[in-house]
């Protein structure tokens, strides 16, 4: 069966394996593919509704004795799901468009930032392209912007056509670094755009390795493709 609300492999998988949405299959192929989450990962779930992505990043981590930990953002007020997560698995209702950085860091562990921070945030579809393509890479921004502070900054102006020297004086020292570790891993979901090309551009000299995937429990009408940043290495600043 086919169509966006149609119930199709995934979804009935999903049912049958307790997972709260077919999503959870696309986290499952990254991880399987790229391997980003390992024993001891703290990571952080943007836009974390309705809990899949939870789920699979949880079971990522292995049995609890290994450690690790789960933080899930979404302006809704999400449940941790009872099925395949446990203590280390939290979630908080905040607008990831207004969350300052040092607060999203004082709530990661030791509050010395994620190791693997997860985008799969999406603006409600309109259908109209530009529009849904334009509100995506405001999202996908965002979550570069909390991953990345000042690193982020050149690619946010060759996408928007800013003058990069020009930084807003009100920002806070302490919301200039980003939440990603060094060595971390970043992953955007974005829709299909020209711009989405700038997002791989700009971000592969900051990563090890920046890659494309669309996987397989993407519905064939949707738009949407995942840019999957290994290994951050930023130079420290001086």
């Amino acid at each position: 069966m086919s169509g966006a609300g149609a119930p199709d492999f995934f979804y009935r998988e999903a049912q049958r394996l307790g997972y709260v949405a077919r999503s959870a299959f696309k986290l499952l192929q990254i991880q399987n593919q790229f391997k980003l989450i390992t024993s001891g990962s703290s990571v952080l779930d943007l836009g974390c509704a309705p809990g899949a992505w939870l789920q699979v990043a949880c079971q990522s981590l292995g049995p609890p004795r290994n450690g690790g930990s789960v933080l899930g953002i979404d302006i809704k007020k999400v449940k941790v799901p009872h099925m395949h997560c446990d203590s280390r698995v939290q979630t908080v209702s905040a607008d990831v468009m207004n969350l300052p950085k040092s607060k999203l860091k004082s709530l990661s562990p030791k509050e010395k930032g994620f190791s693997v921070i997860l985008s799969d945030m999406c603006p409600l579809v309109s259908g109209i392209t530009t529009r849904d393509a334009a509100l995506s890479v405001e999202l996908g921004m965002q979550a570069v912007n909390l991953a990345l502070g000042e690193a982020a900054l050149g690619v946010g102006d060759v996408i928007h056509g800013k003058d990069k020297d020009s930084v807003d004086d009100s920002t806070s020292a302490s919301d200039c670094d980003g939440v990603l570790r060094q060595g971390g891993h970043l992953v955007l979901k974005l829709l299909e755009s020209e711009d989405t090309q700038e997002f791989s551009r700009m971000l592969k000299p900051l990563f090890r390795k920046a890659s494309w995937l669309r996987p397989k429990a993407t519905r064939s009408s949707s738009r949407e493709i995942y840019l999957i940043c290994q290994s951050l290495h930023l130079q420290a600043r001086t």
